[in-house]
């Protein structure tokens, strides 16, 4: 079986080799820190190993709910914020049918997602959506009181309450909490709710792998077992021990980072647009891991060939502060041949009995060169398939490089100290108890 490939070949005219043979042992170093847990962030690194990221008794509960759940509900609505849902919507984006809200149905429910952010409008029209279908709730929060989940929450625990009764509503809703402390866990264990553990050494731009994406993900009916299989591939093969030549992930963290020399940005491209929601969850993985101590490469993201018709004018010739990471998939599950048309007004006789996969390929490589002559540097990521081992093997790619890379730029890629600024202030001006000096301070300040 092929795995994942990377190819760095494209960044060497923009860096020294020289430079990049010096930084392998500092790779390595980095890499093997993750398993003796000798540098800072050590307490949050659950994930390194996968085999026992999940016992198989859990795994097990989580197939076993999800299964009851498809067979009686038509949707899902999954409570969470940050790592408490960007994984498991990449996962299920990826793999589902683009236009599977068009086919809700119970077997194969849709898996909405709420307390992502605090739009009124959007939670007002999802509860709209929902109160005619059959659904539940799966809340994830490690103490229940972070305020965007905590409000939808409050919310649609009243509404399903209100439509199904209390003890019914209880059977509908799962919460992936803490294992004894916290609000959510208190609640829980008085209604009765089916819960699975946040452990707590997992942070949860991780946890991908565990609960928090596991659970989602099988009931969206994908094949759990096998995105942790593919994702064990990729701990095989870049494992304390390997050699830098072996270990694709310690290659990807010393590119980039000798590409923080001279640009600031990593654009992160994708030419499949069933990948959307991976690039939201790996811009999370590295901005909320590497954005800190006034350091960080800034990780933003691009879906191609869309986006060559609104950003390509300035990859191409605006301001050389970026480089590209391009995720290829090498064969599409579906096959749409171009036919040929009688009148050709469009011009594309050329293309008739060509696959739309093959025009989208070379418009892949002609960007590719392109942005080469632009100056762009360029990173090239290919797995063979889009399926569910796949995507175990991205995931842990990049959070495998992700942590040698936070460590090679000097930081606690574990940590994220400048999240709880904006919630002190939003506290304080919502005045909630206990923040009555910081309303008045900030109060002072907009006056």
């Amino acid at each position: 079986m092929k795995d994942l490939t990377l190819d760095v070949s494209k960044a060497f005219g923009f860096v020294s080799e020289n430079d990049y043979k010096a930084l392998q042992d500092k790779a390595l170093e980095s890499n093997a820190a993750l398993y003796d847990k000798t540098l800072p962030g050590n307490d949050f690194l659950g994930w390194v190993d996968v085999k026992n990221i999940i016992s198989e008794e859990e795994l097990s509960e989580i197939e076993k709910k999800a299964a009851e759940l498809r067979e009686k509900i038509e949707v899902l609505v999954v409570i969470g914020i940050g790592g408490s849902y960007l994984g498991a919507k990449a996962v299920i984006e990826a793999l589902s049918n683009s236009f599977a809200q068009m086919t809700c149905q119970k077997g194969k429910p849709l898996v909405l997602f709420a307390g992502q952010n605090i739009g009124e409008d959007y939670i007002s029209e999802l509860m709209e959506v929902i109160k005619d279908k059959s659904y539940a709730l799966c809340v994830i929060s490690k103490s229940g009181t972070t305020t965007e989940p905590a409000i939808a929450f409050r919310l649609l625990k009243a509404e399903i309450e209100k439509k199904y009764g209390k003890k019914e509503a209880a059977d509908r809703i799962v919460a992936i909490t803490d294992k004894s402390r916290g609000a959510l866990r208190t609640l829980a264990n008085s209604e009765g709710y089916k819960t699975f553990v946040i452990g707590d050494t997992v942070g949860g731009r991780f946890s991908v792998l565990t609960p928090v994406g596991l659970f989602p993900i099988a009931v969206a009916g994908f094949d759990i077992r096998q995105l942790l299989q593919g994702a064990f591939r990729v701990e095989e093969l870049t494992q304390k021990g390997k050699s830098f030549d072996e270990n694709i992930a310690a290659h990807y963290a010393v590119v980039r980072n000798l590409l923080y020399k001279k640009y600031s940005t990593e654009i992160l491209v994708n030419f499949h647009p069933k990948l959307h929601y991976f690039s939201e969850w790996w811009k999370q993985l590295y901005g909320e891991s590497e954005g800190k101590d006034g350091k960080g490469i800034f990780p933003a993201s691009v879906d191609f060939t869309s986006d060559l018709h609104s950003m390509g004018q300035y990859i191409q010739e605006g301001v050389r502060l970026m480089y590209e990471t391009v995720l290829s998939i090498a064969e599409p599950d579906k096959k749409v041949e171009i036919p040929s048309d009688s009148q050709n007004l469009d011009q594309l006789n050329f293309l008739a009995g060509k696959r739309v996969d093959f025009v989208n390929k070379q418009a892949e490589l002609g960007t590719q060169l392109a942005h080469l002559d632009g100056g762009v540097p360029q990173i090239r990521i290919e797995i063979p398939k889009l399926n569910e081992y796949y995507l175990g093997e991205l995931i842990y790619f990049f959070e495998k490089a992700c942590g040698i890379s936070g460590y090679i730029l000097g930081v606690n890629p574990f940590n994220q100290p400048g999240v709880e600024a904006y919630k002190k202030n939003m506290f304080a001006l919502l005045d909630k108890p206990g923040y009555e000096e910081a309303s008045k301070a900030i109060r002072q300040r907009l006056a």
